[in-house]
């Protein structure tokens, strides 16, 4: 069994399964011998992502809007909700799409598991703590959203979709669990999906002005994929039920990213300073002793080692 993978399960769901993160859970699993049904409708996933999987024996791709009635050809005994918009080009384009996803799109695939006693993972979002209070954020804290904003169609989306969840888990018994992810990133993120991390590296390979907004002194915590994908299996493993934060608790500014790329790769590029997008978040660190302690996960990669493979993948393929 791949080490990634804490248990082995027969069948799992991974909706959002072409995506970035949803795609290398695809890829965990199917190398770990689950087979896989792979559920997206494309608006912002890609073929590309799981072209390798598609030959596969196990692996089924499903082309459905989840925000719609759906259903798969054999019960799963694992079910990934992670269908959705989630960067900010996609919700801020996707606004209707993306709280329909939260909201319907969640209900549907909780009936699936619940449907077939399979155990349900919700992907939810350090943007539930909003432009936090309490730094770090831990699992307790309740967040600073505004529930109106333009990031609200995501940030609500993905609260509306923690509570379905725990009312899901409280009125059926449904066996469920939340992971609140904090900035992952690595291969397979669109060079123009408007995070960070692609967009740094794609303006620096092609020498262009690397464009931080206000004055970079905001910071994320960045998390590479395969990181990620090891505490969303860990949390699958677990019969935990509550939110558990699973992030690098490793700070940078966005200034300090970007001279770092500039610097990894090799660029000409200069730093422009733009306009700062509204409500975006001053901090954002996890507090991740809840993962150590119950999950026994952290992560391991280092961000400039998570950097490098990334941006090697991005010499490698178009930025689009």
């Amino acid at each position: 069994m791949d080490s990634t993978v804490p248990r082995r399960w027969e069948h799992a769901v991974v909706t959002g399964g072409a995506g970035f993160v949803g795609s290398h859970l695809c890829t965990a699993l199917m190398d770990a011998g689950t087979d896989v049904t792979c559920v997206d409708d494309f608006s912002t996933g890609r073929r590309e992502n799981i072209e390798h999987l598609l030959d596969r024996p196990g692996f089924v791709f499903q082309r459905a809007d989840v925000s719609e009635p759906f259903s798969v050809t054999r019960p799963p005994d694992l079910v990934l909700h992670f269908a959705s918009p989630a960067s900010p080009a996609d919700y801020l384009r996707l606004g209707l799409h993306t709280l329909e996803t939260g909201s319907l799109g969640t209900r549907n695939a909780l009936a699936l598991a619940h449907g077939a006693d399979a155990r349900f993972v919700l992907a939810s979002t350090s943007e539930v703590y909003g432009d936090p209070q309490e730094h770090p954020q831990n699992e307790r804290y309740w967040g600073n959203v505004n529930p109106v904003g333009p990031r609200s169609v995501y940030d609500e989306a993905k609260r509306f979709g923690e509570a379905l969840t725990t009312a899901e888990a409280g009125e059926h018994g449904t066996d469920t669990g939340i992971v609140r992810l904090f900035n992952t990133y690595g291969p397979r993120m669109r060079g123009y999906d408007g995070r960070a991390v692609p967009t740094f590296i794609r303006q620096a390979l092609a020498g262009e002005p690397l464009t931080v907004t206000g004055d970079g002194l905001q910071t994320r915590s960045l998390c590479y994929v395969d990181d990620t994908v090891r505490g969303i299996l860990a949390a699958a493993a677990h019969s935990m039920r509550g939110p558990v934060n699973i992030g690098n608790p490793t700070e940078i500014t966005m200034l300090e990213l970007a001279r770092w790329i500039i610097r990894l790769t090799g660029s000409p590029s200069e730093i422009r300073y733009i306009e700062r997008p509204t409500d975006d978040p001053a901090v954002r660190c996890p507090d991740i002793t809840l993962a150590r302690d119950k999950l026994g996960w952290e992560p391991v990669v280092t961000a400039e080692e998570g950097l490098r493979r990334t941006i090697a993948w991005y010499r490698e393929h178009t930025a689009d």
